[in-house]
């Protein structure tokens, strides 16, 4: 049975009416498509339209009636973005930011129900690149100091190396030392299939401006395929 509806500010929520931080913590982010709002959000802020689209399935009404849950409760808030553009956009609290460290074992416990794409399955680009933080590894990349921007149906990434820290955005990069253009199945070849930069690049799957070996670099410092495999049994 699921949890029971109460009201909460004038609307109705579910909640499980249970003292217990698990049960409270679930009463905010259970319902389906919440984490996966924060998720793209994590990438930064969006318009309404960039989150539809980047949740494909999700449906304009339910969309809607997420944003104004996390609205309610303190996980998102909307700004206007500074002119020229002036749009308004949804973004991450503090609250909802500190969302982070859970997104990021969800996605490494998760990899063990992964398997290869269904062919139901969308290959979201944005869900890559929130992905790559979980697979990050620091001490690999201690002595790296890199950013990327990668350019994928569409839509533009930052990725920046740090020594043992990385980012990850939507957006142009600032300052990139190579500037990637492929497609998003791709970039699933080179993460989870073993697709080598050498062959990516010789294949014309991947074009880059800027040092061609900065492909080789980045993908040395995540391993994604460990990352998806670590929780797995025996």
């Amino acid at each position: 049975m699921g949890p029971e509806m109460t009201e909460s500010r004038g609307r109705s929520v579910r909640s499980y009416n249970q003292y217990c931080a698990v049960a409270r913590g679930l009463d905010v982010i259970g319902d389906r498509w919440t984490l996966l709002l924060v998720r793209n959000l994590l990438l930064g802020p969006k318009r309404y339209k960039d989150l539809l689209e980047g949740l494909p399935g999700i449906g304009t009404n339910l969309l809607a009636a997420r944003l104004r849950e996390l609205e309610d409760v303190g996980l998102l808030e909307r700004a206007v973005l500074p002119p020229p553009a002036g749009s308004t956009v949804y973004r991450l609290t503090e609250t909802g930011a500190a969302l982070e460290p859970v997104l990021m074992a969800i996605s490494r416990w998760g990899g063990r129900f992964l398997g290869r794409p269904r062919p139901e399955d969308a290959l979201v680009p944005s869900a890559y690149f929130v992905a790559l933080r979980a697979a990050f590894q620091p001490d690999v990349a201690a002595h790296l100091e890199e950013t990327y921007e990668f350019r994928i149906a569409g839509s533009v990434f930052e990725v920046r190396v740090d020594g043992g820290v990385c980012s990850t955005r939507e957006g142009e990069a600032r300052n990139p030392d190579a500037v990637l253009t492929l497609s998003v199945e791709t970039l699933d070849a080179l993460l989870f299939e073993g697709l080598s930069p050498e062959d990516a690049l010789s294949n014309g799957r991947v074009e880059v401006r800027g040092d061609p070996r900065a492909l080789d670099r980045f993908l040395s410092v995540f391993d994604v395929r460990a990352a998806a495999l670590a929780g797995m049994p025996g």
